[in-house]
């Protein structure tokens, strides 16, 4: 996909704050750290537009990037080792299922796990959320150039097994560094659009 456009619209903690209209749009899930930012960047074409950081639980809020005029990516905060209060947490949990249970306009969500490792019980729980719900559900094990190529099958067996991944839903291998799986990707949310 040829990307022209790109804007940061706003970050919302509250669905009156989410942008008004019909555009199609895909949240981007998966634990602090994992790779959503860079994601977001990779596909888009632009190095820093999504910011990454290193430090876990940055993201706190529901980010909507317009694409093109034509689609959302949300990307949605982070769950797991996120140094904040529990009653942060809560309220970031609330805040995520909210806009999951009540937005029209999502279309899928976007599991972002990292390759090199079995999700984790945060992924498999977000995992069952996304189904219990019936969300489209496209899984992106990010992380692909830290593994050998010839590793990487096996790898994705481990995170579709340890996820239980209906047939419905694809796993697609990427790699923010080199590009793997940005086709593919694009290839797999193009029927949503």
């Amino acid at each position: 996909m040829k990307i022209t456009n790109v804007e940061m619209v706003i970050s919302a903690v509250k669905p009156e704050q989410y942008p008004a209209g019909q555009l199609s749009e895909f949240a981007l899930a998966g634990r602090s750290n994992v790779g959503k930012s860079s994601f977001i960047n990779k596909m888009i074409n632009r190095k820093n537009f999504a910011r990454t950081s290193s430090k876990p639980g940055k993201t706190q809020t529901l980010n909507f990037y317009r694409i093109n005029d034509a689609f959302y990516f949300v990307d949605v905060p982070g769950y797991g080792f996120a140094k904040v209060s529990k009653a942060e947490r809560e309220a970031w949990g609330k805040m995520i299922e909210t806009y999951f249970t009540t937005r029209e306009q999502l279309k899928a969500a976007l599991l972002i796990v990292d390759l090199r490792h079995p999700p984790t019980k945060d992924d498999v729980m977000m995992y069952e959320f996304l189904k219990h719900y019936n969300i489209p559900t496209l899984v992106i094990a990010t992380k692909a150039d830290k593994i050998p190529r010839g590793k990487w099958q096996q790898h994705a067996k481990v995170a579709k097994e340890t996820l239980r991944l209906i047939p419905d839903d694809e796993l697609i291998i990427f790699s923010a560094e080199t590009g793997q799986g940005k086709d593919e990707a694009w290839g797999a949310l193009q029927k949503w659009v």
